[in-house]
């Protein structure tokens, strides 16, 4: 029987409305260092809100969000954006690479806001997604797969504890969705930090360690 893991991420009864409109209302979850967790749901069930409020990009009307002991909701603008810096690492369905720099530049970038850049350490995390021979490359050079496969290179390089990916594979087709899942998974047995996946894809959402269903 495995041990208890502790949580990195406890959400006590946590809302997020806008006037009248409750986009997250009365949320509780739990995620555990190293689980990765499937957050499903209809569209407007509140999913990408959440994930939001994770990354502080947003901040929750109420309730209380403790991503390693610390409340979110507590923290000044200056200290969620160092936060952001140092805690969290995006994969969002548009890969949001900058258009003029290459692969490697783009991963570097990404370092250079955690205030870390280093080119040797970009280099092995595009090679452990399969670029190494595509580091000088622009996006416009790369296929869709290729240009996610650098976006997730761009957060393992952050160093964050908990990586946020929202419909990771929306944007590919069938074969190159399968290709970044089987590549997500692979990097699951290597890398310590907790995922938040939001999908639709039922299959891909039962390979997580879990699934928690937003209405």
């Amino acid at each position: 029987m495995e041990p208890k893991r502790e949580n990195l991420v406890e959400i006590s009864s946590m809302s997020r409305r806008f006037g009248h409109l409750a986009a997250v209302d009365e949320l509780s979850l739990n995620i555990a260092r190293g689980e990765w967790v499937a957050i499903t749901g209809p569209s407007g069930s509140g999913k990408t809100t959440l994930l939001n409020i994770l990354a502080g990009l947003d901040r929750p009307t109420s309730g209380s969000v403790l991503v390693n002991g610390v409340d979110l909701a507590a923290l000044s603008r200056r200290e969620i954006a160092a936060y952001r810096r140092t805690s969290v690492g995006l994969v969002f369905q548009q890969f949001h690479l900058v258009p003029y720099l290459s692969a490697i530049e783009n991963v570097m970038l990404a370092q250079y806001v955690h205030s870390m850049a280093d080119r040797a350490e970009a280099r092995e995390a595009l090679e452990r997604v399969g670029l190494g021979a595509r580091l000088d490359h622009l996006p416009s050079q790369l296929s869709g797969g290729e240009q996610q496969r650098v976006a997730i290179a761009r957060a393992l390089a952050s160093g964050a504890r908990i990586l946020l990916a929202d419909e990771p594979t929306g944007n590919l087709d069938q074969e190159t969705g399968e290709q970044i899942i089987k590549l997500l998974f692979e990097l699951k047995k290597q890398e310590g930090a907790s995922l938040l996946l939001i999908t639709h894809d039922r299959a891909l959402a039962k390979r997580c360690d879990r699934i928690a269903e937003v209405r």
